[in-house]
């Protein structure tokens, strides 16, 4: 699966809850915007062959232009209403012949190419690879605004991106999810739906999504620079 990977990189949210005035990766952490630290990120995995990113209607050659240092192709696409939907047009860019696909989310900019080539390798073993994090804190299942139980948290984990799938797979559960109607909250859930096995590697602590001011001051606290905004 690793011999033509190619990478989708969401970029296409507003973030509305930065207030920053632009899109979410747009948003520069010192001397580069969330969006140019994630897909710099992915273009250092060897495992990626190219890169597909998901943007804004409209700001298509803003990205190209942040994106014209990367070593790899990419071919910048407009991004629908929702992350499932930018998918799905980011996936009618991949070329035919691509073996998997690995589905990225731009806020968690922070992502290795270590981690990358991690979950590119995983997916191997199944018909998809996603990063997890445990569940360290005790979980509890609230009803009306009352502790209903303790839920046992060994068998849970946090779901991180990227997430890898074989290609051929991967476009067929969005076509038939998109047909029925369904909403997913990650491409790992439409394998979930349908029936297919997804594999885990260990993720990353420092590969947290960006959504707040408070997670931007974090992420550039991180790369060591400052927040412009």
């Amino acid at each position: 699966m690793a011999r033509a990977t190619v990478a989708i990189v969401l970029a296409a949210g507003a973030g509305e809850r930065l207030g920053a005035g632009e899109p979410k990766a747009f948003v520069t952490l010192g001397s580069r915007t969330i969006l140019e630290i994630a897909a710099a990120n992915a273009d250092a995995c060897d495992q990626i062959a190219s890169l597909v990113v998901a943007v804004p209607a409209g700001t298509e050659g803003q990205a190209r232009r942040m994106l014209s240092a990367l070593s790899k192709p990419v071919a910048v696409v407009a991004g629908g209403a929702s992350r499932q939907e930018s998918v799905r047009l980011a996936l009618a860019v991949v070329p035919a012949d691509t073996e998997s696909v690995a589905v990225h989310d731009a806020a968690r900019c922070l992502a290795s190419p270590a981690l990358f080539s991690r979950v590119i390798r995983a997916a191997d073993l199944a018909d998809g690879a996603i990063p997890i994090l445990p569940v360290s804190d005790t979980v509890k299942r609230i009803e009306d605004g009352m502790v209903a139980a303790t839920v046992p948290r060994e068998d849970l984990a946090l779901a991180q991106t990227p997430q890898v799938f074989r290609a051929d797979s991967l476009r067929d559960v969005h076509i038939r999810g998109a047909a029925e109607g369904l909403s997913f909250t990650d491409d790992a859930a439409m394998f979930e739906w349908a029936g297919l096995r997804v594999a885990t590697v260990v993720g990353e602590q420092t590969n947290f999504k960006i959504t707040s001011r408070a997670d931007v001051l974090r992420a550039a606290a991180a790369l060591g620079g400052g927040f412009d905004g």
